[in-house]
């Protein structure tokens, strides 16, 4: 499994829509195919900021499944509206875990 880590500004007084929004996104996310885990954080220093990581069973099918599919324009249409500044998005392997 690989973690798509997402750093996601948000615009300054809209979390409550925000975060009504990201529950039916995650709606979306969570059918597609290579769909793993979802876990979402927000900032305590940076409020407007939320950190949002996503398990997928490999970086294509994230990259090549779900971004090049219709669900991603679903997904974009419930939290794009509310983004300050486009999502900062990288993946990551395990290498260690916490036992």
């Amino acid at each position: 499994m690989i973690l798509e880590h997402a750093l996601i500004n948000i615009r300054p007084g809209t979390h409550q829509e925000f975060e009504a929004a990201i529950t039916k996104a995650r709606e979306v996310i969570s059918a597609a195919p290579g769909f793993c885990s979802f876990a979402l954080h927000r900032g305590i220093e940076m409020p407007n900021r939320y950190l949002l990581i996503v398990g997928w069973e490999s970086l294509e099918a994230h990259t090549d499944g779900f971004r090049q599919s219709p669900a991603f324009a679903e997904w974009r249409s419930h939290i794009g509206p509310f983004f300050d500044t486009p999502p900062e998005v990288d993946h990551y392997d395990l290498l260690a875990g916490l036992s």
